[in-house]
């Protein structure tokens, strides 16, 4: 089965909109049900809801809800159940790579997929551009 944890840091910005950017792409696919996607991250507490502006920018240009969504935390438990772990900056890599060596080879830099060796910058704070912007970041 088809698997990608997508990690930042407090799991309300960046990995929640990637994970959901991404269900949208497979969606289409015939075998969409058996992709599992999710997000976690290296420092939040658990429960907590999207950001307001990423949630926002989502509905409108995408046509996705993210208003049920909840943060979780990064464990041994949670990675070992994807095959390929996507994480926004160079630290959560070294940080996940340090702290999980035996998970090295699925841990890489989410722009590593498309051939860039770029962080993906954190929008928290930021405005509804700064989110529309890292938002077609992550959809492209």
């Amino acid at each position: 089965m088809p698997s990608v944890l997508f990690v930042c840091t407090a799991n309300i910005c960046r990995s929640p909109m990637a994970s959901a950017l991404l269900r949208c792409k497979v969606a289409p696919l015939p075998d969409a049900t058996s992709w599992r996607i999710d997000s976690a991250g290296v420092w939040t507490e658990p429960g907590n809801p999207a950001a307001e502006k990423g949630q926002m920018v989502l509905d409108e240009y995408w046509g996705l809800d993210l208003s049920e969504y909840r943060s979780q935390c990064v464990s041994w438990e949670l990675l070992c159940q994807f095959n390929l772990i996507l994480v926004m900056e160079y630290g959560h890599k070294e940080a996940l790579r340090v702290e999980f060596p035996e998970l090295t080879d699925r841990i890489f830099l989410l722009n590593e997929m498309v051939g860039l060796n770029e962080e993906v910058w954190e929008p928290y704070g930021g405005t509804m551009a700064v989110y529309y912007d890292t938002a077609r970041e992550l959809d492209q």
